[in-house]
């Protein structure tokens, strides 16, 4: 065998913990991810140093980093397990049709349109693929895709990386005031959190995403609302509001009842306003567990692909409406 050849044939093997060392620098973490022990990493990152003719990982402190060399090679890494994974799924694709389970949390808000437009994409490269889908509070999704109940996370605030999670923002929406039509404030044009001071509030109960996003909003606004109702679904909330029980922060619901309410709706009718703060928004984003390589299931990986590679253009639409 040719050198080069035997040298690769010495580094292709390692190059799935050469890609996770890069990502971590740390070798007990990268051996918890990939679900080896920690001398296999060692001994992995030895060969490849020998294999190389350099080191790959220094000593630094109590923790490691990646030397020159190391990081001049990673992105080749990367993409060559791109390469290989992608001809893995073309011949998987040319060879069976995907089919399997994906499991997906989401909150209730995004039960609507967001979901529905992604899973139609999906089903419509891959129709024997199916969908078990939990809905509920954004703590509630992600302590499910924690323990392993979901293969992948609809939440806003999109949840930052962490050790064992991964995370991809697709779009941002604005949040509004939303009050009854006959409310003083029905008829301008934007409003200020100043403005409800002395109202009565509706809100989601604790651990619902936009709850943590309305107290936000009121801390920077510089005082504590009058919380009148606290609901489970966004659905009631509006609700509440449209009978005149009080005010409330919320994601654009569409075509409201508006100013002129039917006479089969007796006085029910809210009118959303935008609201002047710089944090009058929301960013959606999808969350999945980091998993060793290969352990993740053919349909969950292609769906989070999709999902994380042309969401944000599927969902443009959402954008341009909630932006009206």
């Amino acid at each position: 065998m040719e050198p080069d050849r035997k040298q690769l044939a010495q580094l292709l093997p390692l190059l799935p913990v050469l890609a996770e060392l890069g990502r971590t620098e740390h070798v007990t973490e990268t051996a918890e991810l990939l679900g080896v022990p920690q001398s296999t990493v060692s001994r992995a990152l030895a060969t490849a140093s020998a294999a190389v003719g350099t080191d790959l990982l220094v000593r630094d402190g109590r923790g490691v980093r990646l030397t020159p060399a190391a990081r001049t090679l990673l992105p080749y890494i990367e993409q060559a397990l791109a390469e290989f994974q992608a001809g893995l799924d073309l011949v998987r694709n040319e060879s069976e049709v995907v089919r399997g389970t994906i499991s997906v949390s989401f909150q209730h808000t995004f039960g609507e349109a967001t979901l529905p437009l992604l899973i139609s994409a999906f089903r419509a490269r891959h129709p024997g693929t199916g969908f078990r889908l939990s809905q509920g509070a954004r703590d509630t999704c992600l302590d499910e895709l924690s323990a392993g109940e979901a293969d992948l996370a609809l939440t806003a605030p999109v949840a930052p990386p962490g050790k064992n999670l991964d995370s991809a923002p697709l779009y941002r929406e604005p949040l509004r005031l939303v009050v009854h039509h006959a409310h003083p404030l029905a008829r301008q044009r934007m409003a200020r959190l100043a403005d409800i001071r002395t109202e009565p509030v509706v809100v989601l109960g604790p651990g619902y995403g936009l709850r943590s996003l309305t107290d936000a909003l009121f801390r920077e606004a510089g005082f504590r609302p009058r919380i009148a109702f606290e609901s489970q679904d966004s659905h009631t909330v509006r609700g509440l509001v449209s009978a005149g029980l009080g005010v409330s922060i919320l994601p654009p619901g569409g075509d409201p009842p508006g100013r002129n309410p039917r006479p089969e709706t007796g006085d029910l009718g809210w009118v959303e306003l935008p609201l002047d703060s710089p944090l009058a928004f929301r960013e959606v984003g999808v969350s999945w567990r980091r998993r060793k390589p290969g352990s993740e299931p053919v349909p969950a990986r292609l769906f989070r692909e999709m999902v994380v590679g042309q969401g944000a253009g599927l969902l443009a639409g959402l954008v341009t409406r909630a932006g009206r």
